[in-house]
Order: C-alpha cells, then structure tokens, then sequence
C-alpha cells in the first residue's frame, strides 16, 4: 500500500482550480460557492437574477476568496453552451439549479411538467455537456456533481414529476460517470433531504406539511445548507478522487427504510 504524504485535510483543498456553481443566489449553491472559495477555488456563480449573485461574489471577494458572477438563463442553451466555451475550464461543477411544481398526479399540466423537466433534466445535461467538453479540449480533469434529491431514490405524494425529474439525473449521472472516466472526469450525485432555502421554507411553511417531513427524517430535523458542505467539497476534491457514479445521500436516514 502507498502511503500518503501530506496532512489529510490537504485532499480537500482546491487551490488553482476553477468552480462554477449554477442557480448560485440563494440556498444550496449560495452556500456551496461560498465554500468551495474558502476551499481555494475561483468560483463562477451563474443565476438568472444578477443583484444576488453579484453581491454575493464581491463579499467572497471581500472575505479573501476569488469569484465572479455570469447572468445566465441556463436553460437558454445556445446563450449557455456560448458563455462556457468562451471561458477557461471549469475544474468543478455544482449542477445546482433546479425548480419545482407540487400537483396530485392526476392534475399535472404539461407546462408544468416541461418547466421542470427542462431545468432539473434539460438544462442540467447540457451545462454537464459543456462543461466536459471544455475539459476535455484542454486534457484536464474535473469534477461534476449533479445535485439530485433524496427524491431521486423513492417516491413521494404531489412530487410525480420532480421524481421524474431527479430519476432522470440519478440515470444521467451514472451513464456520465461510465463515459467520461476514462478522460478523467468524475461524475457524482447529490441527494438532500428537505434543506431550510427558499424553495422549500414555502413549503415547509404549512405545518401539517412540516410535521410529514419530520416524520420520515430519522435524526428528526430539517436539514440545513451547512449540512451538505462536507459532502459537496469531499466530491469536489481529491477526497474523492477513486469516487464516481455515486449517489451521496444525505436525508437523515429519509431512505434508510
């Protein structure tokens, strides 16, 4: 067995290494930005809403850390395949925007479904795409982490189509995974449970609905942002670099049964 060299929590750094981080404003890829700067990455933070990103680049500017911003309607794919290939490499990917509609199976509607599936599915394939190529064309290597959802392993009531949508990702995922490591490009999931953001605090907001959610969280709490950064940084570095085509759940023990 080789022995490592060096202090263990050196894996995780990612100095000299370059990170975009989609739907970057707010929750999960706010804070995942924000730490893969402290981390030793320059972060590129890509959102639809220029005020939030801008803001939160200059105070990772402010703190010592390197970032910029891209206003970016990732699901605008020729807007989007343009601005990645013009740039620099990108040593990671947070493929972290996405969205949702809550519906009874029978009541989905198509626009519904095809807003979704064209941001969580779509758009998520082609930034992975694109972001590959880019390496590939410079013979470097990367990290991809897609983030899917505790949802991409089981079923849920009024979540039919965002099932679809994180099934979809998990399936991706690992077909990326297959392809692109012989060029030395890792591919990994994500999966949360329920994380105190935005998007989920107007769902979590109904208490009958937040009392369901705790029921079937085993450690008995809603998650939060800072909960999944260990993992996120572990599958962004060298942590993990024999680790691809994995799913990391982190739910509280949501699938455990």
């Amino acid at each position: 067995m080789q022995a490592q060299t060096g202090s263990v929590l050196d894996r995780f750094r990612l100095d000299g290494r370059r990170a975009l981080v989609t739907g970057a404003g707010r929750g999960i890829g706010l804070g995942a930005a924000i730490a893969l700067a402290q981390a030793g990455a320059a972060v590129t933070l890509v959102a639809r809403t220029g005020a939030e990103i801008e803001a939160a680049a200059a105070g990772i500017r402010d703190s010592g850390g390197a970032a910029d911003h891209l206003v970016l309607d990732v699901t605008d794919l020729p807007a989007m395949q343009a601005a990645i290939a013009e740039r620099p490499p990108y040593h990671v990917l947070l493929n972290n925007a996405g969205t949702n509609r809550t519906d009874m199976f029978l009541e989905v509607k198509v626009q519904d479904y095809d807003t979704v599936m064209g941001l969580n599915v779509r758009a998520a394939f082609f930034v992975a795409q694109a972001v590959a190529r880019r390496l590939v064309a410079a013979g470097e290597k990367g990290s991809i982490i897609n983030v899917s959802s505790q949802m991409g392993h089981v079923g849920a009531v009024r979540r039919s189509v965002y099932c679809a949508s994180k099934w979809a990702m998990e399936g991706m995922t690992k077909a990326m995974a297959v392809e692109l490591a012989k060029v030395g490009i890792r591919v990994n999931s994500l999966g949360p449970t329920f994380v105190e953001t935005p998007l989920a605090n107007a769902f979590l907001a109904n208490p009958d609905f937040h009392a369901e959610v705790l029921s079937k969280i085993k450690l008995g709490r809603i998650g939060r942002v800072d909960d999944l950064i260990g993992g996120i940084l572990y599958l962004a570095s060298d942590a993990s670099s024999l680790t691809t085509g994995s799913a990391l759940v982190i739910d509280g023990g949501w699938t455990a049964d």
